[in-house]
């Protein structure tokens, strides 16, 4: 989809280039880090049941002081005798101190950009999410760095008889003695996280990643397999785990190839078959795209083709179900997996069985065509089945209506598929309303469970046919660096993707784009010419704010009394489900030159 490879699924890899790559390349230096070393004290041990006393912290960097926070804070309530005996915070110090709610923005302030260092942190951690949660503050996604964990790893007990703060600073002669004060533990605790620096440099922790795979429980098969990461860029794409054989075990996508991929040899990684996964593979292979929707329909189209056995979803988008009203003098619904091309019409696909049989029942308490299998010819002579004496059939196999009338409910029929969905919402609702009268809940959410599969697949299918009609769509996004996000759609297949990076006219790469994208031939059915998974991925991007259509061959339009419309009465409102960017009133608005800046 590049302007060098028009179809992801056969694209040459692009080749990276072997270097040796620095402690740099590899993750944040230790030295570049700011870690905020903080330590509380509190007047009982859960969150929630006791409050906090006392805030400390130390802002280090490169083995320098930058900065210290200290705070009493009122927990409003009593301190505990024992707990005022421990740390020396009485009722009187704290009686004229501020609240946390006060005390939380500052601190919060204080250690923006940081990673937080605490002993035993998910004690300091867990008071300090659980009170910005309870007073509204947003909590920040801090990394965070346990001492006490870290200590247990390195330190053996001839050299320490446990991991507590004050052994520790004894061990490593820290200069301020802990004394159950915030600020004075605090200060301890970074001389601690310096001593242990030294000893996990030497077993080659030189980088803030290294050292949170090295803290967590991570197995040594595992951690030594970091490298694989290492040939990546920090750029968007699609990278796939292989095993010895060249099997494809695992695809996936992400904003950072690198960062992501080493994410899987840290402990943030707890999916037991990852794990599996990981033990097995041996190399890693990336593919580097311009866009994010390039990546993410590459990733659809390599688990379509390779089918990982690690992978769950998007394996078998060949295995769809569709209802399809057959073509003969009488018309069925019928339960089939593929469209042909025989002017039948149809609805879906549906992800399962279940789920189509729902619909089709929607559609049968609207229109009572018959739902016998047997095939009929103009003049059945058969006899009526137990739904025509229920007035659920019409009944054409005793011959009691003709074929012209008999159309008239299967135009209504096909109808309702494509474009006006009300006869049946209004017979399934009428059903529904007549079962809560008679206090039938559970066959009342039978049916509006019907209903809801009927509504959501056929305005999912008004949505991608509308797109998928278009012979071609070319449309642009700006980044937030300026540059251009270029995308030529042809039959709802992404047939070319680009990045024209900022100074450049992304008008002369688009028609480049254009030149070099995929044929793409209209098929057979609705979403043919594309996977319904990636021409989800295609309209949800083009509904994304700040879109460009450029270019338009074909008409871009769902009906307006199409199922979208009904889709409120089944769930909270969404903007997808609600208006199709069609129609939302763009411009299409060419790109020039003057507009790169």
């Amino acid at each position: 989809m590049s302007s060098s490879a028009a179809d992801p699924t056969v694209s040459p890899v692009r080749p990276i280039r072997g270097v040796q790559p620095s402690f740099d390349d590899l993750g944040t230096p230790l030295r570049d880090v700011t870690f905020c070393v903080v330590d509380l004290e509190t007047t009982g041990g859960a969150p929630g049941d006791s409050g906090i006393t006392e805030i400390g912290a130390v802002k280090v960097r490169a083995g320098e002081v930058l900065g210290e926070f200290q705070t009493l804070v009122n927990p409003a309530e009593p301190i505990p005798p024992f707990i005022a005996v421990l740390t020396g915070i009485t009722d009187l110090m704290v009686a004229s101190s501020p609240r946390i709610d006060s005390v939380l923005p500052a601190f919060l302030e204080f250690a923006r950009g940081c990673v937080l260092v605490a002993h035993n942190a998910p004690f300091d951690t867990g008071f300090l999410k659980h009170d910005s949660q309870i007073h509204g503050y947003d909590w920040p996604d801090f990394a965070v760095v346990d001492t006490a964990l870290l200590a247990r790893r390195v330190i053996t007990p001839d050299e320490a008889p446990n991991c507590k703060l004050g052994t520790l600073a004894k061990l490593f002669r820290a200069t301020t003695t802990p004394n159950h004060r915030a600020l004075s533990d605090a200060r301890a605790t970074v001389d601690v996280l310096h001593g242990l620096f030294e000893r996990v440099g030497s077993l080659g922790v030189q980088t803030l990643e290294d050292l949170q795979t090295f803290s967590a429980r991570v197995a040594p098969q595992v951690r030594a397999k970091r490298h694989l990461a290492e040939a990546l860029p920090h750029a968007p794409g699609v990278y796939l785990f292989t095993d010895d054989r060249g099997e494809v075990l695992y695809v996936g996508k992400s904003k950072d190839l690198r960062t992501r991929v080493r994410s899987y040899f840290t402990a943030s990684e707890t999916r037991t078959r990852i794990g599996e996964m990981i033990g097995i593979a041996s190399g890693v292979r990336g593919i580097e795209c311009g866009t994010t929707l390039e990546a993410e329909v590459r990733e659809l189209r390599l688990i379509a083709e390779h089918k990982p056995r690690y992978n769950r979803r998007s394996k078998f988008p060949e295995r769809q179900h569709w209802l399809k009203v057959t073509v003969e003098p009488f018309p069925r619904l019928s339960l089939v997996k593929q469209v042909r091309d025989d002017d039948a019409g149809y609805l879906g696909p549906f992800s399962s069985r279940k789920t189509a049989e729902r619909a089709m029942a929607a559609l049968h308490e609207a229109f009572p065509i018959r739902q016998c299998t047997a095939r009929m010819s103009r003049t059945p002579q058969l006899s009526p089945c137990v739904l025509a004496e229920m007035g659920r059939c019409v009944a054409p196999c005793d011959g009691r209506i003709d074929t012209s009338s008999y159309g008239e409910f299967v135009t209504a029929l096909r109808t309702a598929l494509v474009s006006d969905p009300t006869p049946v919402i209004n017979a399934l609702t009428r059903r529904i309303d007549r079962l809560c009268a008679d206090e039938r809940y559970e066959d009342a959410a039978v049916h509006r469970d019907r209903l809801g599969a009927f509504v959501r697949s056929s305005a999912r299918m008004q949505r991608m046919a509308s797109v998928s009609g278009c012979a071609e769509i070319c449309a642009a996004r700006r980044t937030d660096d300026g540059a251009w996000e270029l995308h030529v759609i042809r039959h709802g297949r992404l047939a070319a993707a680009g990045l024209a990076a900022r100074g450049t006219d992304p008008r002369k790469y688009l028609d480049m784009l254009r030149a070099s994208a995929e044929t793409v031939l209209p098929g057979i059915g609705p979403v043919a010419s594309a996977s319904p998974e990636e021409i989800e991925l295609v309209l949800r991007w083009l509904d994304q704010p700040g879109i460009r259509l450029v270019e338009m061959n074909g008409t871009w339009t769902c009906p307006t009394t199409g199922a979208g419309r009904h889709l409120s009465r089944l769930d909270p409102p969404r903007s997808e489900d609600l208006q199709h960017p069609s129609e939302r009133r763009r411009r299409l608005r060419p790109l020039g030159a003057a507009r790169t800046s």
